[in-house]
């Protein structure tokens, strides 16, 4: 959650002008296609694999799991691509990694009657898609930004971030309702057609120049942006905590609604990117301080909730603060490397991402397990304090050599 590497083409002199818009719109459409793809089978694969293949839920846990641990591997490797090869080189590569996975995945349904070579093409078509996510979103990304100039890069990653997030909610309903009414293979079909036809809308499409120059080696690379991405990691933590443990949580207090605790974050998390200009204005830092204290509001309501509508209350201040969290210390974090390796800065500025999403969980499920489901938003808290201290330092560091 994104090589401007490639630019070659001056920058449009009017970066906000609908033409410029509907231009950015045309490459995170990308992202969209890989996030939907990820969506359809969010929903039912668990309960696929634990209760029709009849497998542990461990088993099945693992199923989704490992899709993640797949983009998080591979995010260094699609950075590096978007930088040699070029951003459409790594959009065609994950628009052909999510047909792939779709044909995997319709290869699964109808293998059923073999659970083992059912499962194998299940963990195979996670995989897939894993490396597809690393491909496409990040490529897609940098093919806006290399396009549009680097003014635009918050705007880019905004509504790349949009259309993430929108295709995922959109993915787990229409998942849920074809498998209803088609079964697994339904789903495997339409991820397959999507890939192969925005392959060829990817391959119609004007690259960019790559740019040349000399390639830092991934050590470099990480360490310029590590501090920025561990300030991202953790001030995730408070979204991947309430997406984690909200129904629980609704649950130890014998509530109802807690569905809308998501809607809420997902709503005030799209109406936040319309402030997107304020990172160019007011900078990438000071936006940056400002969300996480949004947010750390909002898991603070959530620690301390004593009804439904304090804790909807919550994730809309997580929502909103969290928005801005991601473009506005991609826009610091970049610039800290030469344009020829801002793709490899961004494969590893989102794999810390994925090291949020996919490590919060256990870890607030470790001290839910102690002392109980409030102190999971506790442990969120203090997480998105620690962002905060980070980003400060950053800042006064990036004043003192002023």
């Amino acid at each position: 959650m994104d090589s401007s590497s490639q630019a070659a083409t001056p920058a449009p002199s009017n970066a906000a002008s609908t033409g410029s818009t509907w231009k950015i719109l045309g490459y995170v459409y990308f992202t969209g296609v890989v996030y939907l793809s990820i969506g359809l089978p969010l929903a039912i694969l668990p309960a696929y694999v634990h209760f029709r293949m009849g497998y542990s839920a461990a088993l099945a846990g693992f199923v989704i799991s490992v899709q993640y641990i797949a983009t998080f591997l591979s995010r260094p490797w699609a950075g590096r691509i978007s930088d040699r090869a070029g951003a459409k080189v790594s959009v065609l590569w994950g628009m052909a990694g999510c047909a792939l996975s779709g044909a995997f995945l319709l290869a699964a349904a109808l293998l059923y009657r073999s659970l083992w070579l059912s499962l194998a093409s299940l963990i195979a078509s996670r995989l897939i898609l894993g490396v597809g996510e690393s491909l496409g979103s990040t490529g897609a990304t940098l093919w806006g930004i290399s396009s549009e100039g680097q003014q635009c890069t918050a705007k880019v990653i905004s509504y790349n971030g949009i259309s993430c997030y929108g295709a995922l909610a959109l993915g787990a309903p229409l998942g849920v309702v074809l498998e209803q009414r088609w079964g697994l293979a339904s789903i495997g079909l339409l991820t397959m057609v999507l890939g192969a036809l925005s392959l060829v809308m990817a391959s119609g499409k004007r690259p960019m120049r790559v740019v040349p120059g000399k390639h830092l080696p991934f050590r470099d690379v990480f360490f310029r942006v590590a501090p920025h991405g561990m300030a991202l990691a953790l001030g995730g933590v408070g979204y991947s905590v309430l997406a984690t443990f909200v129904t629980l949580f609704y649950m130890s207090h014998h509530w109802n609604g807690a569905a809308l605790c998501l809607t809420a974050f997902g709503l005030a998390f799209v109406a936040a990117r319309a402030l997107i200009q304020t990172i160019n204005r007011f900078g990438g830092f000071p936006v940056c301080i400002v969300s996480l204290l949004v947010e750390s509001l909002g898991v603070l309501l959530l620690w301390k909730a004593t009804s439904p509508s304090m804790a909807f209350t919550g994730a809309t201040f997580v929502g909103f603060g969290f928005s801005l969290v991601f473009p506005a210390l991609a826009v610091e974090a970049l610039p800290r490397v030469t344009e020829e390796n801002r793709g490899s800065a961004l494969g590893i500025f989102n794999a810390f991402a994925d090291v949020s999403f996919f490590l919060a969980g256990p870890l607030a499920g470790g001290v839910i397990g102690v002392f109980g489901y409030s102190s999971a938003f506790l442990f969120a808290l203090l997480c998105v304090m620690a962002s905060l201290g980070i980003v400060i330092l950053l800042m006064r560091q990036r004043t003192s050599r002023i």
